[in-house]
């Protein structure tokens, strides 16, 4: 119940402070979209169709009272219903984060294991440096430096676009990748992972990065603990030591920062996909600001709102299921 009541009172914070600022920025949007020689009518007319002729509370109250029964208002670029545009958008978007997820977890993960048992010794400090180089870049430059190497020098990635337009194929939910993978569609399941790969390795080496980090200082801790110690006595190897008794103890610390850059990591993908002509919810972002498309800045803006408290719900659940002793503590 308190969360739910911490979710209602977040989101509505947000949207209040989106409406409001959007509103007071210098210009008019519907001066951007009416046709040349339009008269004092037709401008007045399309703003009363949007109610911007109303005062800012009254546009907000107008504007909250339809977004409850879930009704987020018509884009004014677009033309369309703006949960109809963010729910055509946002799988590309949630395909490509949990894939850059997954490069950023394995390597992360992989680098912290190794750096934390070579502790001491030259791969300890190469892995160390490489982390540190790696998270002072942010991921869109290392989007600029991928497109270079892999789409102009190498030409080994398609760098833009969801897939190959030559396929055909529908998929009905919108996760082209999910679906094309259970109907075996193997060659389109292909096509997005290649056009996925070089966006979704720029948005990872960051939070690779930071993941490595803190794994390793809680790898460690871990390895200096008595029962670790016990284990080593009793003969086991220091790999069987590492995955079976240090790392499921290091794994909170390294999954609560997870989840946390999960969710900038999916805040990132609004430039990535801009970089990479990808079609998800954030380069629809960027076309709405560039347009001040009022209504569908307000949908896009709730959109990452509402997934970041979901990754965060989604984290601290996991955590108590891993470590049912900070129940007690959370209550």
């Amino acid at each position: 119940m308190r969360h739910a009541v911490h979710l209602l009172l977040t989101l509505l914070g947000v949207s209040l402070v989106v409406f409001v600022l959007i509103r007071v920025v210098p210009g008019d949007p519907v001066a951007m979209m009416i046709p040349p020689g339009a008269g004092p009518g037709d401008i007045a007319r399309l703003r009363a169709f949007y109610g911007l002729e109303r005062s800012i509370p009254e546009q907000y109250g107008l504007w909250l009272v339809r977004a409850v029964q879930g009704e987020f208002g018509t884009s004014i670029s677009l033309r369309q219903d703006v949960l109809r545009l963010i729910g055509q958008r946002l799988p590309a978007t949630l395909e490509l984060g949990l894939t850059a997820l997954l490069f950023a977890v394995l390597a992360g993960g992989l680098a912290g294991i190794v750096s934390a048992a070579a502790h001491g010794r030259w791969a300890a400090a190469l892995i160390d440096g490489a982390a540190a180089l790696v998270q002072a870049v942010p991921d869109f430059l290392w989007g600029l430096v991928f497109i270079l190497l892999f789409g102009v020098v190498w030409m080994w990635l398609p760098i833009s676009g969801r897939v190959d337009p030559l396929l055909q194929f529908s998929a009905a939910s919108g996760f082209i990748f999910f679906e094309s993978l259970l109907r075996g569609r193997w060659d389109v399941t292909a096509s997005v992972f290649q056009h996925s790969a070089a966006p979704a390795l720029a948005l990872a080496l960051p939070v690779a990065a930071i993941i490595a980090r803190v794994l390793k200082a809680s790898m460690r801790e871990a390895l200096a603990a008595d029962y670790v110690l016990l284990a080593r006595l009793k003969g086991l190897s220091l790999p069987r030591v590492l995955l079976t008794e240090a790392l499921p103890n290091a794994l909170t610390p390294a999954l609560q920062i997870t989840g946390v850059q999960f969710a900038f990591l999916l805040g990132g993908t609004v430039l990535i996909e801009r970089l990479f002509s990808y079609p998800g919810i954030g380069s629809l972002a960027i076309n709405a600001v560039i347009a001040r498309d009022l209504p569908l800045i307000q949908g896009v803006v709730l959109t990452f709102a509402v997934l970041f408290i979901a990754i965060n719900l989604g984290v601290d659940a996991l955590t108590l299921a891993l470590n049912p002793r900070l129940r007690g503590v959370r209550r």
